[in-house]
């Protein structure tokens, strides 16, 4: 076994134990909340959604690609393939939507009362459940391709019209055809990321405009940041953080689909970029008070509360 092997498998196990811990800490958080009778905020669910699409992705694509850099190359079956690339996808696509959702969300929350989008402000949080699984629908119907042209390895046999992807293979078609398809994948994709960053601006205008207007406040005020403020913070975190790691991963998928046969570097470059969001994200989320230990210390201290957390 080659030694660049080996440090490949390490990161894609690292990368999946890491992720899964966080997203799995992050679920704890919730739990906790759900049996100690507490009421989640709109945001919150869309963050449980986000919590299972990570662990989704993370999982399908992790463990096997771990178990075939350690040499393990024939272990999966054509159903498993199809199982483990399409469950991939639709987690990633769940956790870009998530994303975007939560900065779309977050950013009719903080905008002024008096501005055009009060009715939709007002609105927003009756359709937050409903946007959540259309997403999970639209994610499944988008890959229903990979659950038609993905293949197991057939042993040792060579075949030429496939790409190898370690544990996996996908019918190779012509490289117009091949890109084409691409593209027609990264469109929906490259529109969230248009209205995340739309969000984002917005919400980075609200955010500057309520500075300059608490600048005339007194000083003796309290400066601690609202709890909208803070959350905001928080998204505009995960939205450049997406933003970042998503070009990286298009520009190595769209690599992936012009070459008649991807390299083992692109391949598993490809593939260690498009987990880097599902397994930093928890992180940024703790990282802004997601904790479970701070969770348990608020609700021994308010625990009769607990219920105003809904109005936020």
């Amino acid at each position: 076994m080659a030694a660049s092997d080996v440090a490949v498998g390490i990161i894609f196990l690292s990368q999946t134990v890491v992720g899964v811990l966080g997203n799995s800490s992050l679920l704890l958080h919730y739990l906790v909340l759900y049996f100690t009778g507490c009421r989640v905020r709109h945001t919150d669910l869309i963050l449980q959604h986000l919590i299972v699409a990570n662990s989704l992705a993370l999982l399908c694509r992790g463990i096997p690609q771990t178990m075939a850099a350690f040499g393990m190359k024939y272990f999966t079956s054509d159903t498993d393939c199809k199982l483990l690339f399409g469950f991939h996808k639709v987690g990633r696509n769940v956790s870009m939507w998530s994303t975007c959702l939560l900065s779309i969300f977050q950013a009719i929350k903080i905008s002024s009362g008096n501005s055009k989008w009060v009715e939709l402000k007002i609105k927003a949080p009756r359709y937050t459940i409903s946007c959540i699984y259309l997403s999970w629908v639209l994610s499944l119907l988008l890959n229903v391709i990979n659950f038609m042209y993905m293949t197991a390895k057939k042993g040792n046999k060579t075949i030429i019209n496939v790409k190898d992807y370690g544990y996996c293979s996908s019918i190779r078609h012509d490289t117009i055809s091949d890109s084409l398809f691409a593209v027609l994948l990264t469109f929906p994709d490259a529109l969230c990321v248009g209205l995340m960053l739309w969000a984002s601006s917005s919400m980075v205008l609200i955010l500057h405009r309520h500075k300059q207007r608490m600048q005339h406040v007194h000083k003796t005020s309290s400066s601690r940041c609202s709890p909208e403020s803070r959350a905001t913070k928080t998204i505009l975190l995960l939205v450049c953080t997406f933003v970042s790691f998503y070009t990286l991963s298009c520009i190595f998928q769209v690599c992936m689909s012009a070459m008649y046969t991807p390299s083992w570097f692109v391949v598993n470059a490809a593939f260690i970029i498009a987990g880097c969001f599902p397994a930093a994200s928890p992180f940024l989320l703790m990282s802004r008070g997601y904790s479970v230990s701070g969770l348990c210390f608020t609700w021994i201290q308010n625990r009769g509360t607990c219920h105003i957390m809904g109005n936020m």
